[in-house]
């Protein structure tokens, strides 16, 4: 696959293997559009990425993406189908299965519009199926650091329909033992998901970091709100920010030495005695917040992922073994589906698109045909055709611990990748964002990592 132009210079020899739709995310890294295959007109995502602030031409940040994302393969991460290049400018494409649906617009449209809370079912088959990607994830010693509702994804229609995928791999990142210092990779994590570690300076961090924010995206889809929604300074270029530690100590209470002795070591609990050690936040009430029984399972699993300490915090492993998924309802592979007989489904509505805005982010787009869920076919661009939603729970076969080929995630170059249309933007080494290879073995066994997860609770009952 090139980049060579079209007849008469038009739009490059790769895009017009696509239908444009529309945009449907815009950040800090560039745009996410909608688009069909002509051939087999699936929904596919396409992530384009602003040119690197560097100079080089190509943006680190998807480099590091496209590098971890050809390397791992799990149900419930999202897959990455094609990488395209343009030349001209040297914008950089990556092409995804598209998910029709997100954690943020579901639970924006039970708080804005249905104005009642998810099912518990729903609820727990997308938090299993969180955790069940992200046990992977760490398993391979891969730390995502920028789990929110908007990154989590839910396919819609299809032989997928209902399940969960985590995406956006812009701030993941290997790590191995000995721990190397990341905190110079500077801020990481949305600021209302960002663990108190962080927050207070850590020089060493861990996969404890994603648990945290699990922990407020559990939360979040028990109350429909974000838990802790501190307001973010953007001016200071460190980590310190005493509004969103002042939301988490008002619900969590106030962190001691005794509870979490390495807090003495962290260099703003040290640094700023007048404001974090001077005020006392003495009645926790997480319970409160979330309305839930303090005896309860659900209310013992959140508050094992708000831990503070992050060597006691619950890992991904032991969260999937918890009494809480093995209650009824028991979590399911489709998650959108009535948790009970008669039960009506809630329609949700699929991701706005905004069919003004062409793949370069200016021009209007040509009028298309409006977006329908049913033509979306969610799973490989190698389906041949629609398969019908499910409206009744189905078996689950079992979801194994996959783990990445050899010992560790080896550099690649994109000329030698199938599908990658023989490019290798400015001779870039793919190496960049990652460990060198004689670094990544897994030389340390960390509490819970490497488990084998045989699939859903119990799930011959449910299905």
């Amino acid at each position: 696959m090139g980049d060579g132009r079209g007849a008469g210079g038009g739009r490059p020899a790769w895009l017009q293997q696509y239908d444009l739709v529309g945009k449907i995310g815009e950040g800090t890294y560039g745009l996410v559009f909608l688009a069909r295959t002509k051939h087999r007109r699936c929904c596919i995502a396409i992530k384009k990425f602003k040119q690197s602030k560097e100079g080089d031409g190509v943006s680190p940040t998807a480099i590091r993406e496209i590098m971890l994302l050809r390397e791992i393969s799990h149900e419930n991460v999202v897959k990455l189908v094609n990488v395209h290049i343009n030349h001209a400018d040297m914008s950089l494409y990556l092409a995804f299965d598209y998910a029709e649906h997100d954690l943020y617009e579901i639970i924006r449209h039970h708080r804005e519009k249905l104005n009642h809370q998810i099912n518990q079912y729903t609820v727990k088959s997308l938090l299993w199926q969180l955790l069940n990607g992200l046990n992977y994830l760490h398993s391979n010693w891969i730390i995502h650091r920028d789990l929110k509702p908007s990154n989590i994804l839910v396919m819609g229609e299809g032989e997928e329909h209902g399940v969960v995928k985590i995406a956006d791999f812009g701030l993941a990142r290997i790590y191995q033992a000995p721990l190397k210092p990341l905190y110079e990779n500077g801020v990481v994590v949305t600021i209302w998901y960002r663990a108190p570690e962080l927050l207070l300076g850590a020089k060493h961090y861990t996969s404890a970091v994603d648990m945290w924010a699990v922990g407020c995206i559990f939360a979040e889809l028990l109350t429909l709100k974000p838990l802790f929604q501190g307001v973010e300074v953007k001016a200071t270029p460190n980590p310190f920010q005493l509004d969103q530690l002042d939301k988490i100590f008002k619900v969590l209470g106030h962190p001691t030495p005794e509870k979490w002795p390495t807090l003495v070591n962290l260099p703003y609990w040290q640094n700023d005695q007048q404001h974090i050690q001077g005020h006392k936040y003495d009645n926790p009430a997480l319970h409160s917040y979330v309305h839930l029984a303090q005896k309860s399972p659900a209310y013992d699993l959140l508050s094992k992922m708000l831990e503070y300490d992050p060597r006691k915090r619950i890992t991904a492993a032991q969260a999937l073994e918890h009494e809480y998924f093995r209650m009824d309802p028991l979590p399911g592979r489709n998650a959108l589906v009535p948790s009970q007989p008669g039960e009506k489904a809630v329609n949700y509505p699929a991701r706005p698109v905004d069919t003004t805005t062409d793949f370069e982010g200016t021009i209007s787009v040509q009028p298309s045909q409006p977006v329908s869920s049913g033509n979306a076919v969610a799973g490989s661009v190698a389906a041949a055709s629609v398969v019908a939603p499910r409206q009744v729970p189905r078996p689950m076969p079992m979801v194994g611990m996959q783990r990445m080929p050899g010992a560790g995630m080896a550099a690649f170059n994109i000329a030698s990748q199938a599908g990658m249309g023989g490019l290798n933007p400015g001779n870039i080494s793919m190496q960049r964002g990652a460990a060198p290879a004689h670094q990544q073995q897994l030389r340390r066994k960390d509490p819970g990592m490497g488990l084998q997860n045989t699939g859903y609770p119990q799930q011959r009952r449910r299905f």
